[in-house]
C-alpha cells in the first residue's frame, strides 16, 4: 500500500507538470503573441529554476539558454585591442598549473642574440584533454589567460582540437563582454 501510494504521488507531480506545460504556453500565446514564445528574450524567464512551472526542454539549437558570467568553457588569450599584442609573457605558469598537461608553450628567442623574449612563439592547448578547470587563468600573473564560453567543440578530426596561438586569440573587449563583472573588478584593480 504505501510503494503504491508513492508511484501515485510521483505520476500526480508529472501530470501535473505537464498540464502546467500547456496553460504556461497558452499564457504566453495570448500575452507575447504566436511567434513571441521562444524568444531568446522570454526563455531564460520561462526555463528559471524558481518558477518551477513550465517549459523544460529548450528546443536546442536553434533556442538556447544564456551561459551564466562565472560559467568556464574552454580558455582563450587575452590580447590587447590596441596594439594587438598578447598579455602573455611565455612563463609557464599555466603549463605549471594545469591538471591534465594540456598546455605547451614554447618561448620566443631574439634572432640576433638568442636571448628569450617575454613572449610566445607558440602556444597550444589540446581541448580534448582539458578539464575546465580553470587553473590557467585563475594562476595566470598577468591575466593573459580566461576561460571563455565555447562549449560546443564537435569537429570530424580530433587534431582539430588542437588549438595553436592564432585560434586561441581573442580581444579584451570579448572577456568585458562575456565577464562584465571580472573585467569590472580587474579594471578596478588597476587603479588602486
Amino acid at each position: 500500500m504505501y510503494i503504491g501510494w508513492n508511484i501515485l504521488k510521483a505520476l500526480w507531480i508529472t501530470f501535473r507538470r505537464f498540464v502546467e506545460t500547456y496553460i504556461d504556453d497558452l499564457r504566453w500565446l495570448f500575452k507575447k503573441g504566436f511567434g513571441k514564445r521562444y524568444t531568446p528574450e522570454t526563455i531564460p524567464v520561462r526555463q528559471h529554476p524558481l518558477t518551477k512551472r513550465g517549459i523544460f526542454t529548450v528546443q536546442y539549437p536553434q533556442e538556447r539558454l544564456p551561459l551564466p558570467e562565472r560559467f568556464r568553457g574552454f580558455p582563450f588569450l587575452v590580447y590587447d585591442d590596441e596594439t594587438g599584442k598578447l598579455r602573455c609573457t611565455a612563463c609557464g605558469t599555466c603549463v605549471r598549473v594545469c591538471p591534465p598537461q594540456c598546455i605547451w608553450i614554447v618561448r620566443a628567442t631574439d634572432p640576433q642574440t638568442g636571448k628569450p623574449l617575454r613572449e610566445p612563439a607558440e602556444f597550444y592547448v589540446d581541448i580534448s584533454i582539458c578539464m575546465n578547470c580553470g587553473f590557467c587563468a585563475e594562476f595566470c600573473p598577468f591575466n593573459a589567460i580566461k576561460m571563455g564560453h565555447e562549449i560546443e567543440i564537435a569537429v570530424f578530426n580530433r587534431a582539430d582540437l588542437l588549438l595553436d596561438k592564432e585560434k586561441l586569440r581573442r580581444p579584451l573587449s570579448y572577456h568585458a563582454q562575456i565577464h562584465p563583472t571580472d573585467y569590472a573588478q580587474e579594471q578596478g584593480g588597476k587603479g588602486e
